[in-house]
């Protein structure tokens, strides 16, 4: 787990609320501070879609951020910045599956509950923190820290600005 401080937040909030950079992530949940506090939980109701739906368009127990990003904005957007916002966004399954490939192939996507980022917006500042859930104990921290690297990486690509704290 670390802790990126994001030093240019204009550029990080454009991409999140209204670019693609993070729309092949899934929300798990989100809570937004305004002149309210909006929180959305980003898991599925189940019934809500029809079967046929759930299939076609390849619905999961989670919200793509895709789906939810519209939302989320109207709730930040106008005159006034939000009080704060967290927002925690989980890696979907065929990632973590290429993920694993990557960094230690003989581990199981079962065994992994999430690879999440949080995000984090308070008194005008911007940090993410990395964050794994294993199924199962270890004391290996390969995964742990390819993690750390591979949000690090994708940040650089996404041209987003960031210091270690």
């Amino acid at each position: 787990m670390i802790g990126l401080r994001i030093e240019d937040l204009k550029s990080f909030t454009f991409g999140l609320f209204m670019g693609e950079s993070f729309d092949r992530w899934l929300l798990r949940e989100a809570s937004i501070t305004t002149f309210n506090v909006f929180t959305i939980d980003g898991r599925i109701r189940r019934g809500y879609f029809t079967e046929q739906e759930t299939e076609e368009k390849q619905i999961g127990e989670l919200s793509p951020w895709k789906l939810v990003r519209p939302f989320c904005f109207s709730l930040i957007r106008g005159k006034r910045l939000p009080e704060s916002f967290r927002i925690t966004l989980q890696l979907p399954p065929a990632e973590v599956k290429r993920f694993l490939l990557s960094v230690q192939p003989d581990f199981n996507e079962d065994q992994v509950g999430g690879l999440y980022l949080n995000i984090r917006y308070e008194d005008q500042i911007l940090h993410c923190v990395t964050g794994v859930s294993l199924n199962v104990f270890t004391l290996d921290k390969r995964i742990e820290q390819g993690w750390d690297g591979e949000v690090k990486q994708y940040l650089k690509e996404k041209g987003i600005a960031y210091s270690e704290v």
